[in-house]
């Protein structure tokens, strides 16, 4: 996220310099005329407390072209402990979900990488895992970047997307699930195909999870910088708003 990063320089440190007052706080809610709000924004029908709230965690070492020797990442990385689809858990090698000390590992948020992807062992337990749970749906030849591809003819369709199996990313403690629907673990490639919108990220990446765009879409994410944690809303769809429509709403109360 360019100028939204965690150092001093980013857009978010600079409006809360004392000039500014602003809390050292940013909300993004993607779709397509999303936005970028700054400071303690209120959301009309979003209840702060209806947010779920995780850690963000620092990496250790910086993955930016130009950066300081010794400096730790500006990127946002949240601690994914484990990936369940339907009730069914993904096996995969556990350390790669951990920052190790050379900055490797771990999972981070981005809107630069359009899909989400997956380092390549978990990428392809995440596949056969989502295969077997969606073994009712007609397979077709897969489309590149995609590695599962179905006959959307025997789809359906629900509030929140095409009924698909849910994809949840659980993080530390209590009721802390990234729970993923149809709308944003499906996309359209053609008239009769779907495919599930994640991508393998190669043998040995810097990050092994890299949460992207179309996953972010139509979802209230609530960057606390201040308390280092990120609070997300889950689809919007699901509380029968988008982001556009969200967006629209505060700038009509302002």
């Amino acid at each position: 996220m360019v100028g939204l990063g965690r150092n001093k320089v980013s857009l978010p440190s600079q409006l809360s310099a004392a000039a500014f007052k602003l809390d050292r706080k940013f909300s993004i809610c993607l779709s397509s005329n999303g936005a970028v709000f700054f400071g303690d924004v209120s959301f009309p029908g979003i209840d702060p407390k209806s947010l779920i709230y995780t850690r963000l965690i620092r990496n250790p070492v910086s993955s930016a072209g130009a950066s300081f020797e010794g400096a730790s990442s500006a990127e946002y990385f949240i601690g994914v402990k484990s990936i369940l689809i339907s009730g069914n858990v993904v096996p995969l090698n556990k350390s790669l979900l951990s920052i190790n000390k050379e900055g490797f590992g771990g999972t981070k948020i981005s809107t630069v990488i359009p899909y989400t992807v997956l380092e390549t062992s978990i990428y392809k337990a995440f596949i056969k895992t989502f295969i077997k749970s969606y073994s009712n749906i007609p397979r077709v030849k897969p489309m590149a970047p995609f590695g599962a591809c179905f006959n959307s003819s025997f789809i359906g369709s629900t509030h929140v997307g095409a009924a698909a199996a849910e994809i949840h990313l659980y993080m530390p403690g209590t009721n802390r699930v990234w729970k993923i629907f149809g709308a944003h673990s499906m996309v359209r490639v053609g008239k009769h195909a779907m495919c599930l919108a994640f991508a393998d990220g190669g043998v040995n990446p810097t990050t092994s999870i890299v949460i992207g765009a179309y996953q972010l879409e139509d979802n209230l994410l609530q960057f606390d910088l201040a308390k280092s944690r990120l609070g997300f809303s889950l689809s919007l769809l699901a509380r029968q708003t988008t982001c556009s429509k969200l967006t629209a709403n505060v700038f009509n109360l302002n």
